[in-house]
């Protein structure tokens, strides 16, 4: 897991950007930022895919201690549907930025695109979430965020197995919909085959 940069650029107060739970039929998609200190170094701390559950939970706690500043938001599976997941994941981006203490310089986002936000200068790097440490730590914190999330209403919706596909189209999740129909939760806009 060695090889992660402490950041992209010096000069500027940098903070890490990623999102999690685009790919999922129910749930909102979470983002997160992190500004870490430029300095910065975690021997465990990576892409939050890479990680077990018990190792982001740890990291959740010490990226929290330790970050200069950092915000998770979420957008709604209705949002979604009106406006296409890849806007939902910019706004859920920029909801999280309003949360800032700090202002940020520069912004390091996960992927290749990205909707600017207050003119703050950006750069998109793709898998960085495997390359720089503050997209990794926003990378945890979106994750645990909305991994949490999908337990509680896991509770509220039983039978759809979210406690553990977080609202990925596994093919448990599948069957209960075919089975089931549709929670208010559910990403109608996916067009969800309910027949696996």
């Amino acid at each position: 897991m060695a090889g992660l940069k402490a950041c992209f650029n010096k000069k500027f107060v940098e903070a890490g950007l990623d999102e999690v739970g685009r790919g999922c039929l129910a749930g909102p998609v979470v983002a997160a930022f992190v500004v870490l200190p430029k300095d910065y170094h975690h021997p465990l701390l990576n892409d939050s895919k890479k990680l077990t559950k018990k190792v982001r939970e740890q990291l959740q706690e010490e990226i929290v201690q330790e970050a200069i500043d950092y915000g998770v938001a979420e957008v709604s599976n209705r949002i979604i549907d009106k406006i296409n997941i890849l806007n939902a994941s910019f706004l859920a981006m920029h909801r999280a930025l309003d949360k800032s203490k700090i202002c940020p310089e520069f912004l390091l986002v996960d992927g290749n695109r990205f909707r600017p936000y207050k003119n703050i200068p950006f750069e998109c790097i793709v898998e960085g979430d495997g390359n720089y440490f503050s997209i990794a730590a926003a990378s945890v914190l979106a994750k645990t965020y909305r991994d949490d999330l999908m337990l509680k209403l896991a509770a509220q919706y039983p039978g759809y197995d979210w406690e553990n596909n977080v609202g990925y189209g596994t093919p448990k999740h599948k069957k209960a919909i075919a089975e089931k129909g549709f929670t208010p939760l559910h990403r109608l806009s996916f067009k969800i085959n309910k027949m696996n």
